[in-house]
C-alpha cells in the first residue's frame, strides 16, 4: 500500500482515515474520535495501491450495488490477489472451490454446485469447455482481469442469471481508467515435489503484459492484455477400487487399487483487447475481444492391482481393526502396469460489441451483440504391460497395510523395473469377448470432444423518472441461441486384431520407447518401468480397433437452446419515515425452446444405432425485488426477493438412449434386475426453480472496512432426479433370444432409467464476513489487517415425496476463509487459509465419465510476501514470493459416507513462485 499525504498535525497518525473494519465497540469509539480530529487536518494527496487499494475498490463496489454482491478487485494492473480467478473467488463469503490436480477449478456458491452458476464476461453469458454448463475458471487468466462481481441476488436486468449466483468477470475499461499505463509481469514456478516421472517438467513460468491508453482528447480508449503460463504440478495419487467384505468375519478389505504418480503441465495463452469510442457524452461504443488457448498434458504411471475382486487370494492371518482389514497378504496378484497419457487442447473465444446513445428526451438506447465459442479435444490413452498375458507370467505376493482414511502401502516380491521381465500385453484378459472376438486389449484410446457456441443480441432502453418512489425505468429484449455437442470415439489397443485370427498376445517393449523408471514409493514399491506410449502408437506397435458396443455411440449428443427474454426494471429511491430506501424491482419473462439430437440403440437392430431427437418449449416469469434501507452510522439493511432458474445439465438433456441386455439376470424375476433394460437422457426436462429470500446487514467503517451478517433461504422445485426410473414391458423384443433363453427368461419387464424432474426442498444458510484494519482497534496496528468469513449451510431436498433427503452436490455445511496481511512502505505480506467441510464432489470415473463421491474436509494454507520500489532508479519495480498449499493438504474421497473406505488420496506438494513486475 502506498499512502502519500502531507500532515499538519501528528494526531492524524492515530486516526481512522484508513478506514478499518470494526469488531468491538472500543474500535468504533476510536474511529469516531479520529474522524473528529480529521476535520482539523488538510489532506493534499492520497494515493492507495496494493492490498488496501484492492480492498477499498471491492468494498466500494459492494456498498454501491443495488444487489447483494461479493467482489474481487485487482491490486494493480494485471494483479488479482491470487494466482487464479478460482482461488480469488474461493475466498469470498459463501463461495468455495473444488481442487483438480492441486488447483482450484470449479466454484460452489451457497451450497449449490457449479452447474447452478452462470458466468459472464463484461456482462455477457459465456460458454464452457466442460461437458456441461459449469465454467472451468482455469480457462481465464487472472492477469488480464480487473475484477470479479458475484451477484448473490439478481435484478431483472441481469441476463443469464444463475440460480445460485451470477459471476461477472470484468476487464479494464480504458476511458474510465483515464491514464496511460504499461505493465509487465514475470514469474518462475516450481513444486516442492521432485519430478515424479522422468519425462515430466518440474519448473514453470508465467508472463503477462498490459497496455492502456487514451487518444483523441480522451475520446478513444485502448486496452490490450496478454498472458502466458506454463505451470507444472506433481501428484501422488492412491485410488482404491472399493472395499468388499471378507466371507469369514464380514470385515472390509481393499478389493483392488489403482495408484499413480501423475505429472501435469498446463500451458495457457490468453489475450484480451478493448476498444472504446466516446466522442460525446451521449454516445459510447465499445468492442471487447477475448481468446484463450489451453493445453494440458498429464503423464500417469502406476500399477493397477486387482486383489479381492480377481484370482488373487487373501491369505489367512490378516489383522482386523474396527471392522476393516488393516494388514494382510495377497498371493497370485497379477498387476497391470499403466503408462498412461492424457492430453487436452481447449480454445475459448468471445466477442462483444456494445453501443449506446442518449436521446434528447432523456431515453438512452443501447444495443449489445455477443458471440462466445469453445471447443475442446481430449486424448485419454491407456497403455498396459505386465509379466505376461492373462494366465501366464509371474505373479506377485503382496503384503499390505491399510490406514483407514488414507491409502494402502504394499510390499512386493516382483521387480517392476526389470525391462527383461515386462512386456506389452493384456495381463488381466480385459479384451476377452470384445468386438465380436477375444482381443489382446493392451490399452484403451478415448478421444472425446466438445464444441459449444452462444450467439446473443440485447436491445434496451432506459431513462430517469420522477414517479414518486420510482426514479428510473429500463426495458429490454435479449435473444440467444446456444448449441453444444459432444462426440466420443473409443478404441481398444491391440496387436493386429483378434487372437483367433493369429494376432499375438504380447510384444516386447522396444528399447527406444523406454525412458527410465517412475517412483512408486507412495505405495511402498520402489518403482516401475517407464516408457513412452505415444512412441508405440506412432511406430505401429498398436492397432486401434473401435469399440463396437452400441452404448459407446449413445454418449454422442447435441443440445440446442433458443432463449427469448424480455424484462422491465424500475429503480427505487424513496423513504420509509426518515429512513432512505433505494433498490430496484422488476420482472423477466423467459421463453425457452430446447431440442436435442442423439443416438438410440434400436432393439430390432442392436448393432446399428439410429438417430433420435426430441425437445420441449416452456415459459417462466421471474420477478425480483432488491431494497436497501440506509440506517444510521453507515449501516445498510438489504432485502432481496427473487425467483431464479437453472437449466438442466447438457448431458441430462441429451436425446441419446441405450438398450441393454444383461445375461447374468436372464432368470431373474425381479424387474429391478431384469435381463432387459434401457437408459438415456431426457430432452423434456424443465429447469430447476428457486424462490429465494436474502437478508443482509452491512456496517461500513470508512473506505477500507466493513462488517456483514447475512441469511438466505431458497425453496427449490423441479429438482432433477438423475436416476429416475420407470418399468417397461420388453416382451416385443424376446425374439432376440434363443429358444432356450426365452424358456429361461424370468420376466419381460425391466427398468428404463434416466433423469426426470422430481420434487425439491430447501437450502438455507447464514454468512458472516468482515474486513478489519488494525488501527480501528489500536493505532500501532495500522499496517495490519484481517479478512474473515464463515458460512453455515443446510439443505433438505427430496427427489420424491417418500424418498430420503439427498446429499446436495457441492454443499459443504461449513466454509471458513481467513486472510491476515501486513502492508507498509512498499512491503506487503499475507497468509491465507481456505477451510471447506466435506461435500459431494464430481470427479472423473471409469472412461472419464463423471461420478459423485464424498470429498473429505480440507484446509489449504497459502502465503505471499512482496516489495514495491516507490522511489529512486528502481521505482515501478516490485518483487513477489508466493507459496501455495504450504501444508501439502491431501485431497481425499471415500465411499458410502465411511471415512475408513478411502477411494482417492492425492497429495500435490507445495507450489512456489517468484515474480517480478514493472509498471511504467
Amino acid at each position: 500500500m502506498d499512502i502519500r499525504f502531507k500532515l499538519r498535525r501528528a494526531a492524524l497518525m492515530s486516526g481512522a482515515a484508513t478506514g478499518l473494519a470494526l469488531l468491538v465497540a472500543a474500535g468504533a469509539a476510536q474511529a469516531q474520535d479520529a474522524a473528529a480530529q480529521s476535520t482539523e487536518t488538510t489532506v493534499e494527496e492520497i494515493t492507495v495501491t496494493g492490498i488496501r487499494a484492492s480492498i477499498e475498490n471491492s468494498i466500494a463496489l459492494k456498498k454501491a450495488s443495488t444487489s447483494i454482491v461479493e467482489t474481487v478487485s485487482a491490486e494493480d494492473i494485471g494483479k488479482l490477489p491470487d494466482t487464479s480467478i478460482a482461488e480469488s473467488l474461493a475466498r469470498l463469503p459463501g463461495l468455495t472451490a473444488q481442487r483438480l490436480d492441486g488447483r482450484a477449478q470449479s466454484i460452489s456458491v451457497r451450497g449449490l454446485g457449479p452447474d447452478f452458476n452462470t458466468v459472464l464476461l463484461n456482462g455477457r453469458e459465456q460458454v464452457s469447455t466442460s461437458d456441461n454448463r459449469g465454467v472451468e475458471f482455469d480457462q481465464y487468466p487472472s492477469e488480464i482481469l480487473s475484477g470479479v462481481v458475484v451477484y448473490k441476488t439478481p435484478d431483472a436486468s441481469l441476463v443469464g442469471q444463475g440460480l445460485a449466483a451470477t459471476v461477472d468477470l470484468r476487464t479494464i475499461r480504458p476511458l474510465d481508467y483515464g491514464k496511460q499505463v504499461i505493465s509487465a509481469n514475470a514469474r518462475y514456478e516450481m513444486n516442492g515435489e521432485k519430478k515424479l516421472n522422468p519425462d515430466a517438467e518440474d519448473t514453470g513460468r508465467r508472463f503477462s503484459a498490459t497496455y492502456v491508453d487514451q487518444f483523441a482528447d480522451d475520446t478513444i480508449g485502448v486496452a490490450v492484455s496478454a498472458s502466458y503460463i506454463s505451470s507444472p504440478t506433481q501428484s501422488r495419487r492412491f485410488n482404491a477400487w472399493g472395499y468388499p467384505t471378507t466371507g469369514a468375519n464380514n470385515a472390509l478389505v481393499i478389493g483392488g487399487a489403482k495408484p499413480y504418480v501423475q505429472s501435469n503441465n498446463l500451458k495457457r495463452t490468453g489475450v484480451i483487447g478493448v476498444l472504446e469510442y466516446k466522442p460525446t457524452d451521449k454516445f459510447r461504443s465499445a468492442l471487447d475481444v477475448y481468446y484463450s488457448e489451453f493445453k494440458e498434458k498429464q503423464i500417469l504411471r502406476g500399477i493397477e492391482l486387482p486383489l479381492y475382486w480377481s484370482s488373487a487370494s487373501l491369505q489367512p492371518g490378516y489383522t482386523v481393526t474396527d471392522g476393516i482389514v488393516t494388514s494382510g497378504t495377497y498371493t497370485g496378484v497379477k498387476g497391470v502396469m499403466r503408462n498412461d497419457l492424457n492430453t487436452r487442447d481447449a480454445k475459448l473465444g468471445s466477442l462483444g460489441w456494445n453501443t449506446s446513445y442518449e436521446l434528447d428526451n432523456g431515453w438512452t438506447l443501447a444495443a449489445d451483440l455477443s458471440w462466445s465459442h469453445a471447443e475442446r479435444k481430449d486424448v485419454i490413452f491407456e497403455s498396459y504391460s505386465g509379466t505376461g498375458p492373462s494366465g501366464t507370467g509371474a505373479t506377485d505376493t503382496l503384503g499390505f497395510t491399510t490406514t483407514p482414511g488414507a491409502g494402502t502401502i504394499f510390499s512386493s516380491t516382483l521387480d517392476y523395473t526389470n525391462a527383461s521381465q515386462i512386456v506389452l500385453t493384456d495381463p488381466q484378459g480385459w479384451g476377452g469377448g470384445a468386438a465380436g472376438g477375444a482381443l489382446t486389449q493392451a490399452g484403451f484410446y478415448n478421444t472425446p470432444s466438445i464444441e459449444d457456441e452462444l450467439k446473443a443480441i440485447k436491445l434496451s432502453a432506459k431513462r430517469d423518472l420522477s414517479w414518486g418512489p420510482i426514479n428510473s425505468v429500463e426495458i429490454a429484449y435479449n435473444g440467444s441461441k446456444r448449441e453444444k455437442e459432444k462426440e466420443v470415439h473409443e478404441s481398444f489397443l491391440t496387436f493386429g486384431g483378434r487372437i483367433a485370427d493369429g494376432a499375438p498376445t504380447s510384444r516386447a517393449i522396444p528399447t527406444a520407447a523406454i525412458i527410465g523408471t517412475a517412483d512408486l514409493s507412495l505405495i511402498g514399491i520402489k518403482g516401475m518401468l517407464a516408457y513412452d506410449p505415444m512412441y508405440l502408437l506412432n511406430n505401429g506397435y498398436y492397432t486401434l480397433i473401435a469399440d463396437q458396443n452400441p452404448a459407446v455411440q449413445t454418449r454422442n449428443w447435441s443440445v440446442r437452446e433458443e432463449v427469448h427474454l424480455a424484462y422491465v426494471k424500475f429503480g427505487i429511491d424513496s423513504e420509509v419515515g426518515s429512513i432512505p430506501v433505494t433498490g430496484n424491482a422488476g420482472v423477466q419473462v423467459v421463453y425457452t425452446d430446447q431440442f436435442s439430437t442423439g443416438v438410440a440403440v434400436d432393439p430390432n437392430d442392436v448393432a446399428n444405432p439410429t438417430s433420435t431427437d426430441d425437445g420441449d418449449k416452456y415459459t417462466y416469469v421471474l420477478p425480483s425485488l432488491n431494497l436497501i434501507f440506509g440506517l444510521q452510522n453507515d449501516t445498510k439493511l438489504r432485502v432481496g426477493l427473487a425467483r431464479t432458474l437453472a437449466r438442466a445439465r447438457m448431458d441430462e438433456l441429451r436425446a441419446s438412449q441405450s438398450f441393454n441386455q444383461t445375461p447374468a439376470y436372464l432368470t431373474s424375476t425381479d424387474p429391478n434386475r431384469s435381463y432387459f433394460s434401457a437408459s438415456g437422457g431426457n430432452p423434456n426436462l424443465r429447469p430447476y426453480i428457486a424462490d429465494g429470500i436474502d437478508v443482509s446487514v452491512e456496517k461500513y467503517f470508512g473506505r477500507s472496512s466493513y462488517l456483514s451478517v447475512a441469511a438466505y433461504y431458497k425453496k427449490l422445485s423441479n429438482y432433477v432426479n438423475s436416476n429416475a426410473s420407470s418399468y417397461k414391458d420388453f416382451a416385443a423384443f424376446t425374439y432376440l433370444l434363443t429358444p432356450a433363453q426365452r424358456a429361461a427368461l424370468g420376466t419381460t419387464v425391466g427398468l428404463v432409467t434416466g433423469p426426470d424432474n422430481g420434487k425439491g426442498g430447501y437450502i438455507r444458510g447464514v454468512e458472516f464476513s468482515t474486513t478489519l484494519q488494525g488501527d480501528l482497534l489500536w493505532e500501532p496496528l495500522s499496517h495490519f489487517g484481517l479478512q474473515f468469513s464463515a458460512s453455515l449451510t443446510d439443505s433438505e431436498v427430496k427427489l420424491t415425496d417418500d424418498s430420503d433427503p439427498i446429499d446436495m452436490p457441492g454443499l459443504s455445511k461449513k466454509v471458513i476463509n481467513t486472510t491476515f496481511y501486513y502492508e507498509n512502505n512498499g512491503f506487503n505480506a499475507r497468509i491465507s487459509n481456505r477451510y471447506r467441510g466435506k461435500f459431494l464432489g464430481e470427479v472423473a470415473g471409469l472412461s472419464a465419465a463423471r461420478t459423485y463421491r464424498t470429498v473429505d474436509t480440507e484446509s489449504v494454507l497459502d502465503a505471499q510476501i512482496g516489495y514495491e520500489f516507490r522511489a529512486g532508479p528502481l521505482e515501478g519495480l516490485s518483487l513477489m514470493l508466493q507459496a501455495n498449499n504450504i501444508t501439502d493438504e491431501p485431497f481425499k474421497t471415500y465411499e458410502n459416507g465411511d471415512k475408513r473406505r478411502t477411494i482417492d488420496y492425492q497429495k500435490y506438494g507445495t507450489t512456489y513462485m517468484f515474480g517480478v513486475a514493472y509498471k511504467f
